[in-house]
């Protein structure tokens, strides 16, 4: 650490970095932590750097470490929730009220796309339920992308219109 970065971090000094960890991270591990972390980076700085501002030079750090592990925060997931926060949580499976709507929904549907002509229903499978590309469903029945295209809006316009029928 270079000897204006250590006759900084005093007492007084050291108190304001761990308040500004405790107020973005809100957990004093993580803050002890981050705490840490600063003063590893700050020793890492050559004894040769002139730094201008130490005190600006080791919140600068500080920003950096907090921003850091903000984000690696955000990407890990807690392995145990506290009790009281599971019994806030909701259950998230749906009812077999939804579960019977939503079957029903799903047999009008598939008897709207029964409905359809014969290459608009082919079209409209292979696109919707086998994930292929316009010019694949073109080339495998022979058509061109213009026609695939429009099949496709007439099928989805086709389930449009059962949708709203069935909302009224």
């Amino acid at each position: 650490m270079s000897k204006a970065l250590f006759e900084v971090l005093d007492a007084k000094e050291e108190n304001r970095l761990m308040r500004f960890f405790r107020r973005r991270l809100q957990n004093r591990e993580d803050a002890a932590d981050a705490m840490q972390e600063t003063l590893l980076r700050a020793l890492e700085v050559s004894h040769a750097t002139f730094i201008d501002n130490p005190q600006a030079y080791l919140f600068q750090i500080a920003r950096s470490v907090a921003r850091l592990t903000v984000i690696r925060q955000s990407r890990e997931r807690p392995l145990f929730v506290p009790y009281e926060a599971g019994l806030a949580v909701v259950c998230e499976e749906p009812g077999q009220e939804r579960i019977v709507a939503a079957r029903q929904h799903l047999i009008l549907m598939a008897r709207a796309i029964e409905a359809l002509p014969q290459r608009c229903q082919q079209v409209f499978v292979l696109s919707r339920l086998h994930g292929q590309s316009n010019g694949e469903i073109a080339a495998r029945l022979g058509i061109s992308r213009n026609m695939v295209e429009k099949h496709i809006i007439k099928a989805l316009l086709h389930c449009r219109q059962l949708r709203a029928q069935i909302k009224m």
